[in-house]
């Protein structure tokens, strides 16, 4: 994968304080993500005192995605050339106060006003975090610190929500989200102590967005980002129900399933990083491959706590793989255009959560967790089209 050149530095090497900028960075976007995608282990706790179904519930992801959607686009725009180190902070702030107004919340309609500043806040810095690495650190060491910033959005992806729900189980739910205001200060300190200036050299115009919009490998490698998100978000977001229904999990066990689920995630995303540089296509095939036969599967064959625990361990392990993979294809297609090309990919990412999580909202109700998760499958096996659509994408790495 080419990434672009790092700005001109006197010094080739690295310092720790350099590093630690990067990964304050990164737990930044670890904060956000995980904010994200917080209720998806605690819907039926909130549903139950917040005296909510449980489909509407899954309004507490689907509002910030999306919202964050446009902010991750609006917000670059809107905010021209401010020093996006003021953009960041600011950011962990409102996230702090969201995040304090989602634990004291009295009832649901406060807890939806409460989702829509996370929402704000995580397409703002998502969007311009993704094109940081190359001005925080000098050019050799660009490659290790995208890695380190994106590994963040990994990480969330299958580690946040498991750990978000181990939390809700032993202190309620309320107490998971005070734990995300805590983690939002303390990235917040860190970043007003490590981070550099950091003024915008090229403001995102929408001239840019249009330009990438042209572009055929950056336009498949989209496609692909929101069949795949919206299928596993659309399952994932009931992953809790479907555990407890199809498979006759004790609630209490949910939490520790979640964070295996979340280890053998972080796993695809190891493996899955140096296999995508080498063909994001055939990876992202093999990825789509296992995580749609465990969607598909885990009906009918998910049926005991045992075979249901194991087809959530393969469905954790494959779309673990997916955030770097998605990531790699898009960074490769636009090397030259990071903040606009990320701008465009958070904005489809986030969308496909909220769509994904809207409509199986509306189908749980009505049609049980089974359906969500048939349809889903097809979502993500509907991926295999785009990625034969752009054979280039694998050669752009």
């Amino acid at each position: 994968m080419s990434l672009p050149d790092a700005q001109p530095r006197e010094a080739q090497r690295t310092t720790p304080r350099m590093w630690f900028s990067v990964l304050t960075v990164s737990v930044g976007i670890f904060s956000m993500i995980t904010a994200e995608q917080l209720p998806v282990g605690l819907i039926p706790a909130i549903a139950d005192q917040l005296g909510v179904s449980v489909g509407t519930a899954g309004l507490t992801v689907t509002v910030p995605g999306v919202i964050a959607a446009f902010a991750s686009v609006g917000l670059p725009l809107a905010v021209g050339r401010l020093d996006r180190r003021v953009l960041l902070a600011a950011l962990l702030v409102v996230m702090a106060v969201a995040s304090t107004i989602s634990a004291l919340a009295p009832s649901f309609a406060v807890q939806l006003v409460s989702r829509l500043l996370v929402g704000i806040t995580i397409g703002g810095f998502w969007a311009i975090a993704g094109s940081l690495a190359v001005r925080l650190v000098p050019g050799p060491a660009v490659p290790r610190a995208l890695v380190l910033i994106f590994g963040g959005v990994g990480a969330a992806a299958v580690l946040g929500v498991p750990i978000g729900t181990m939390i809700g189980a032993a202190v309620g739910w309320r107490g998971a989200f005070w734990s995300l205001a805590g983690l939002s200060v303390a990235v917040l300190i860190a970043a007003l102590a490590l981070l550099p200036p950091l003024p915008a050299t090229e403001p995102v115009h929408l001239a840019a967005l249009r330009a990438q919009l042209r572009n055929p490998v950056l336009v498949a490698g989209i496609a692909a980002t929101a069949l795949l998100v919206a299928g596993h978000y659309g399952a994932y977001t009931f992953v809790s129900p479907a555990l407890q229904d199809i498979s006759g999990v004790r609630s209490t066990i949910i939490g520790p399933l979640l964070l295996g689920y979340g280890v053998l995630g972080m796993v695809g995303n190891a493996v899955a990083g140096s296999w995508a540089a080498r063909g994001a296509g055939r990876t992202m095939a093999a990825i789509v491959l296992v995580l749609g036969a465990a969607l598909a599967l885990f009906p009918l064959l998910g049926a005991s706590p045992w075979t249901g625990a194991a087809l959530l361990l393969v469905w954790g392990l494959a779309y673990g793989a997916a955030p770097v993979t998605l990531q790699t294809w898009v960074l490769g297609a636009a090397p030259q255009s990071a903040e606009a090309a990320t701008a465009i990919y958070c904005f489809v990412f986030n969308l496909a959560i909220a769509l994904g999580a809207l409509a199986s909202s509306v189908v749980v109700d009505d049609m049980g967790v089974n359906t969500v998760l048939w349809a889903a499958a097809v979502l993500v096996l509907l991926v295999l089209l785009t990625v034969r659509r752009a054979p280039a994408a694998t050669q752009s790495q």
